[in-house]
C-alpha cells in the first residue's frame, strides 16, 4: 500500500487529541492486517518489514509537519545564517527502521538534525537548536506517548551523539564534527543502516548531503583492521554477557543470533 495516503487524509491537520487517537487507529488497523496476512502466508518477510517501515515513515513525516507548523506559528521560520533559507528537520533512521526491515514489535532508532545554525524569524525569536529539539520532542510525543489508543511507535534515541543527556537535535557541522573527532566503532556499524526518513525535497537533499559526509567515517579508504578487532571485543562482551545471564538461547543474541548474523555482515561490509 502507498502510505502517502495518510499526508493527505483530513485528519492529520485536525486537532492534536483528534490527530493522535486517529494516528493509533491506523496503527491497530495496520497491525491487525500485517499479523492476519503473516499468520496465514499470504506474504514474505520482506514484504512485511518492507510496509512497517513505510508504514514508519510516513507517521514520522506527519509528526515532523505537525511540529514544525506549530513551532512555526510562535517563533516563525528557522533561518540558516549562511544559506538564509528556512531550514527543516531531517530525521535519519538507523537500524532496522533505516535498513526497511522494522518487524511487528520493532520500536524506532532516530536521530534528529538540520543543516545549518541560525535562529528564527519571529515573533518569539529562538535558535535553529533550540527550535529543532523542540520539533523533536513534539515528534516523539505524537508517536511515543501512550494513550487510551495505545502508542503509534517506541522511539528510541540513544544513537545520536552521546547519547542521552546530551542535545536532542544538533546540526549538520555539530554531528561531522562529532564522528571525526569523537566517534566510536559500534557507531561506525550503525551508520551502516542510516537512512533519511523525512522529509520534502529539500529535507530529502540535505539527508543525502549528510550521509556523503558521514560516509569517510563509517566506510575507511583503506582496511581498518582496528575494526575487525573492535567487532570481535564486542562479540566477545556479548557472549560473555549471554553466559553471565544465561541466556544462550536468545534469539537476538545466542550464538547464531540477530546480533551474530549482523556482526558477519557488518565485517563484510
Amino acid at each position: 500500500p502507498d502510505y502517502s495516503r495518510l499526508l493527505a487524509a483530513p485528519e492529520a491537520s485536525a486537532d492534536e487529541l483528534t490527530f493522535m487517537r486517529w494516528l493509533r487507529q491506523q496503527r491497530q488497523r495496520e497491525m491487525l492486517r500485517w499479523i492476519w496476512r503473516d499468520v496465514n502466508g499470504w506474504c514474505s518477510v520482506q514484504q512485511l518489514t518492507r510496509e512497517l517501515s513505510d508504514f514508519a515513515d510516513a507517521c514520522i513525516e506527519l509528526a515532523v509537519r505537525r511540529a514544525h507548523a506549530e513551532l512555526v506559528i510562535r517563533h516563525g521560520e528557522p533561518i540558516g545564517e549562511e544559506c538564509g533559507q528556512p531550514q527543516r528537520l531531517c530525521v535519519i533512521g538507523m537500524g532496522k527502521l533505516g535498513a526497511q526491515e522494522l518487524n511487528l514489535s520493532s520500536d524506532v532508532d532516530l536521530i534528529f538534525t538540520y543543516p545549518e545554525a541560525g535562529e528564527t524569524a519571529g515573533p518569539h525569536v529562538i535558535s535553529n537548536q533550540e527550535f529543532f529539539v523542540r520539533v523533536g520532542q513534539k515528534v516523539i510525543r505524537l508517536l511515543d506517548a501512550q494513550t487510551e489508543d495505545g502508542f503509534v511507535f517506541r522511539v528510541d534515541m540513544r544513537l545520536r551523539p552521546w547519547g542521552d543527556g546530551s542535545a536532542l537535535a544538533s546540526s549538520f557541522t555539530s554531528l561531522e564534527t562529532y564522528y571525526e573527532q569523537h566517534g566510536r566503532e559500534w557507531e561506525r556499524y550503525a551508520w551502516i543502516k542510516a537512512r533519511v526518513v523525512t522529509g520534502g525535497q529539500n529535507s530529502g537533499q540535505a539527508g543525502a548531503q549528510l550521509l556523503a559526509m558521514t560516509r569517510p567515517f563509517v566506510y575507511r579508504r583503506y582496511v581498518d583492521y582496528s575494526a575487525f578487532a573492535a567487532l570481535r571485543e564486542m562479540k566477545g562482551m556479548i557472549a560473555r554477557e549471554v553466559l553471565w545471564r544465561n541466556t544462550q538461547d536468545d534469539i537476538k543474541l545466542g550464538a547464531g543470533g540477530i546480533r551474530e548474523i549482523e556482526f558477519i555482515v557488518q565485517a563484510f561490509q
